[in-house]
This record gives structure tokens, sequence and C-alpha cells, in this order.
């Protein structure tokens, strides 16, 4: 079993070995540009893994000064949809990447099927009539060689006339596949005669019913490759041992210069799940509210709950390339938001769970504008205003009746001061029938504005606060991580990822309160909450209902729970 590398919040940045081998491939000549792709296949959402890829394919590009192309590989018409399409280029421009070119596989089906002709006229290919189960079979395992179909060595002219009816639409779904001829000895096992035209009648979303016989994505892949132009044909891990029958295509089909494919390490986020598979369950079975929840590790997930690209970047640059198996940890990703929301997102007011608090000896008919920094790491901007008055709301948490140990918020025996107002005292308080609490009365220092006093006193605690009546309404959905265990993916079944659920990934709140200017926000507009975390405006709100997501608290509280 391969060692997993726990990456914590060390910055940890290995050398570019993609970059070392281009530099090779220029230096020898090989190559007189640098030309890479990516390539998604349109059956789903991108999500954290596909966006280390982006940086990767366009990083390398934009280095080099080359060109990196969006090519769709449309090879599975059953599985794909527009709606995809659109959804990984909206991924992709958010991000901050360009594409040259916009490219689909199905732009070069007629070159694919010409270099399927060309390897039956070389008797590299055959008509296979075996069942699915007898060619797995035939295929062999690990230890054991495979064997020869009976059909291997047909005559060309034969291969050349079932091909046709094949692509004519004469046969019938799983009757007949075209194969390489490579070598079934092969202790790769992608080298075993791999299946490389399949019958698969279904309309196309681009090519309509054009063609009834598609290829598989080993051979559609290098091909494509080969005529976009693409140099070097950057993927992940898991397509190291297909590499020895990408090669081989590009030269049985006599490609002059072929690309060069080179293989790193997949990103795997432990309490994520990035599997395509595993995310449509979780959105079928209702485990999330759809692709683009807050919880979930897309791209779209992401930017929802207000992840900043850059930030993404930094976390993807953060992490290095290598060919190394590593598992990385969350709170990376958090750290690299935060670091980015810190430095750039607007401070604002909110009381998320309110308690009323009364200033009984402050004027009635009296408010004040307090000045307050719109951002105290960008001077620049300047400050706003807000509004203070005498009936206030503040966290529930800050006050309590009888506090145990070291409590600096408002309690019968401490002073507070309330955030770039006034210190204030506890005075008495209000319970309902139940022996809640709902209001709690204070008196003020009419000396302490702004937290200064002419007798010099100084308070440890000071609560964020906003007026009773120059506030607004809002919901507040507090978004955690969605599984409680380190790998979900370990686990099988929808019933086990109901199971690793975390009950604490999501928690909504109603009736906060926010600076009465926050109504004015756009979705996806990033605010520091005052003592709180960092929360964007959600695409559900309404003029009726202001919804704010909770991108990441100001700590890392989901390690303090483990």
């Amino acid at each position: 079993m391969e060692e997993k590398e726990i990456i914590g919040n060390e910055e940890v940045k290995p050398s570019n070995f993609i970059h070392d081998f281009i530099d090779e491939d220029l230096k020898e000549g090989i190559y007189e540009k640098v030309q890479t792709r990516f390539p998604p296949e349109p059956n789903g959402y991108l999500h954290i893994g596909h966006a280390k890829a982006i940086c990767i394919d366009f990083g390398t590009a934009e280095k080099y000064g080359g060109k990196c192309n969006l090519r769709f590989d449309d090879t599975n018409p059953t599985k794909e949809d527009v709606e995809y399409v659109d959804a990984i280029k909206e991924d992709i421009e958010w991000l901050g990447f360009k594409w040259d070119n916009i490219y689909f596989a199905s732009d070069y089906f007629d070159f694919i099927y010409e270099c399927a002709i060309k390897l039956i006229d070389k008797g590299l290919a055959y008509i296979d009539e075996s069942t699915p189960d007898e060619i797995r079979e035939m295929r062999g395992t690990l230890t054991e060689a495979g064997k020869e179909s009976p059909f291997r060595n047909r005559p060309i002219w034969e291969t050349k006339e079932l091909f046709k009816k094949m692509t004519d639409g004469e046969v019938e779904e799983g009757k007949m596949v075209l194969r390489a001829k490579i070598d079934m000895a092969s202790s790769n096992l992608n080298m075993r005669d791999p299946i490389i035209y399949r019958v698969l009648k279904a309309t196309h979303h681009r090519t309509g019913d054009k063609w009834c016989v598609y290829p598989m994505y080993d051979f559609a892949h290098p091909l494509s490759d080969a005529k976009e132009g693409v140099t070097h044909s950057l993927c992940s891990l898991e397509f190291e041992n297909h590499r020895p029958l990408y090669n081989w295509v590009l030269e049985a089909c006599e490609i002059v210069t072929p690309p060069r494919q080179i293989e790193f390490a997949r990103m795997n986020v432990n309490y994520t799940l990035t599997s395509k598979r595993k995310c449509l369950k979780l959105v079928n079975d209702g485990l999330v509210s759809g692709w683009d929840d807050p919880r979930m590790a897309t791209v779209c997930g992401m930017r929802r709950r207000g992840y900043p690209s850059k930030a993404v970047r930094a976390f993807v640059d953060k992490i290095g390339v290598s060919k190394a198996y590593s598992v990385i940890d969350y709170a990376l990703l958090e750290s690299c938001v935060r670091d980015f929301l810190n430095e750039n997102a607007d401070r604002a007011m909110a009381v998320l769970r309110p308690l009323k608090v009364v200033i009984d000896n402050y004027p009635e008919d009296k408010t004040e504008d307090i000045e307050v920094d719109i951002n105290p790491n960008k001077p620049e901007k300047g400050k706003k205003t807000v509004t203070f008055s005498r009936e206030i709301y503040i966290e529930q948490d800050d006050f309590c009746l009888n506090p145990v140990g070291k409590y600096f918020r408002l309690c019968p025996e401490k002073e507070v001061r309330l955030k770039g107002a006034y210190y204030v005292k506890y005075a008495s308080h209000d319970e309902d029938e139940n022996g809640n609490i709902t209001c709690v009365h204070c008196t003020y220092d009419p000396e302490s504005r702004g937290g200064e006093t002419p007798d010099g006193r100084k308070v440890k605690g000071t609560l964020h606060w906003v007026s009773v009546n120059l506030c607004a309404n809002a919901t507040i959905r507090l978004y955690d991580r969605l599984f409680n265990v380190e790998n979900p993916s370990d686990e099988e079944g929808v019933s086990s990822f109901a199971d690793n659920l975390n009950p604490e990934s999501l928690t909504v709140l109603r009736d906060c309160k926010i600076d009465a200017d926050l109504v004015n926000s756009k979705p996806g507009d990033t605010f520091q909450f005052m003592r709180q975390g960092y929360f964007c405006l959600d695409k559900d709100s309404t003029k009726d209902e202001i919804i704010f997501n909770r991108t990441v608290g100001l700590k890392d509280s989901f390690a303090k729970k483990q």
C-alpha cells in the first residue's frame, strides 16, 4: 500500500518536473513552441481536482508563451450534455484563465475514423464478434497472459466490410467492436488488443445522428492531441499505464511529430468526494442541494460558498506538482481562502443569534454616527458609517448571567466595550415565562466613546453590535465539511455516504441582524462579519429574504471538534 503524505499548513512546493521535461524538449529542438490543452468530458461538473489540472495546463502554456485549448472529450453521447459544456466554460473563466480555442473531440471524428481505416489496412486492427464477457475473459490478468481472439487473424477485406456495416448502422450494439492488434501477452493490460471503436446508436449533442460508431477514449485522445498540434499532453497519474498505448496509436497512425504525454499526481483532499459518479449520487439522493451546494468540492460549489478564485489558485500553487501520491489537508485550502479574505474582504457587523440590549441612560431619541474601517488592511478604502442608538442587538453568547472561568464578555461583574462606541455595564435583564433572557439592560459611560476614558481604564472584551431600528433581517447558512471521515471515497454505497455525513455541515439561522447597507450587496459579494468569519451573499437571496453563506470561519474550528 502506498504511503500517504498528509500536508498540513506548512508551505510545501516541490520543483515542477513538468517544466523540467519541457525545458529539455525545447532545448533539444523537439518542439519549437509549447501547446497544451484541458480536455474534460462534458458529463458532470468540475471539482477541486480539475482546478489543479486547469492551473497546470493553462499555467504551463502561459509560462512558455504558448497556447492552451479547451477541448471537450465528447466521445460518449449517452452521458454528455450542453449544460456541462457551459458550466465548464464558466468555471475556467472564473479561475482566471482564457483558452486560445474551443474544440471538441467530435470535430475530429472524420480524421479519427480515417486513422482506424489506416490501422485496418496495415493489418493492425480487426473486427471482433466476441461478446463483452468473452473479450473480458480473453484479456487475462496481471499474472496471466491474455488469449488471442478467434477473430484476430480475419482477412483485412473482411474487417473493412464489417466495419462499414457497423458504420452504416447494420450492426446492433454489443455485437461487434474494432480492436487494435498489439500484443495479448503484454505485461500492460492496456496493450492487449484494446477496443478502439464500438457501436453506439445514440444522438450526439453536436453531430446528431451522423455516427453510430464512436471511438474509445484511448484511441480518440492521442489523435485529437495530434490533430490539434498539442506538444505536451498533461494528465493525471492514472493515465501513466495508458502512455504506451497513447504512443502506439500515434506511431501506428504515422503522426510525424507526436505529442509527449506527462503525468502528474491528481489532487486528493480529505473530507471531500471528487468522483463524478459519487457526487451524482449525493445530488440524486438529495443529500446535497445540487452540484453547486456550497459543501461540495465542485468549482461551482466553492464559488457559491464564496471561495475567491485567487485563493483556489494559491492553494494549487502551494501544493505544487509531483508524481507522489498525497492527501492534502482540507485545512490548507481553508487557510488559503482565509488569508485572501482577511486581506481583501470588507468588514461588516452582523449578529447571528440576536439578544436585545437597552442602554437605559442613553437618550431615547438620540442616534450617533460611528465610523469604522471598511478594511483595516486597505486604508485607501477609507471608512464607513454605522449608526449607534439606545437599543442594539448583541450575540446571545456575548452575555452570561453566571460566567465560569475567564469570561471577558458582558456579565454582571464586567464592563465591556461596544465596537467603535462606548463602554457599557450590566444593570438588569428581562425574562419570559420560561426563564429565558429576552433583554439585557445596561448603562453606558458617555466619556468612553471610541474606547478612550478620562481615567485611562481598559476593558478586555469588545463586542460587535447592530442598532435595533437600523439593521436588516437575514438568513445565515453556516457551512462546514460535508463528511466527518477523512476519506469518504473508501466507503461504498449511498447509505455509507449518509452514515458519514457531518451532521453540522449545514446550520440555518433565521432572523439574524445585519448592517442595513448589506441589503445592496450582489450575489457573490464577500464580507468579514466581525468576530464571526467570512460570508458571501447567496444566489437564492431575494428582496424579501437576504441569505448569506459562511465561506470560512476566522479560525479552523473543525480541527478542534475532532
